[in-house]
């Protein structure tokens, strides 16, 4: 998936992934995408469920081992 704009959030747990992600969200415009990557497994579940409280698209999370990247559209 093609994405804007790349977080990494390689050894941060919760709530971590997502503090940064809400920041990052902050200087992208509406539309734009963000990929997080992650290494919390936790983000399958957590992304999805902060997308739908700010309002933002979550778009997945593809799975590669232990790795996690999760894409997210700015609204």
């Amino acid at each position: 998936m093609k994405a804007d704009a790349t977080l990494d959030c390689f050894g941060l747990l919760c709530p971590m992934p997502i503090v940064k992600t809400a920041a990052r969200m902050k200087e992208l415009e509406p539309g734009q995408v963000l990929e997080i990557l992650s290494t919390d497994e936790g983000i399958k579940e957590d992304m999805p469920a902060w997308c739908k409280a700010t309002g933002n698209e979550f778009l997945g999370v593809e799975e590669d081992g232990d790795q996690y990247k999760a894409y997210v559209r700015k609204k």
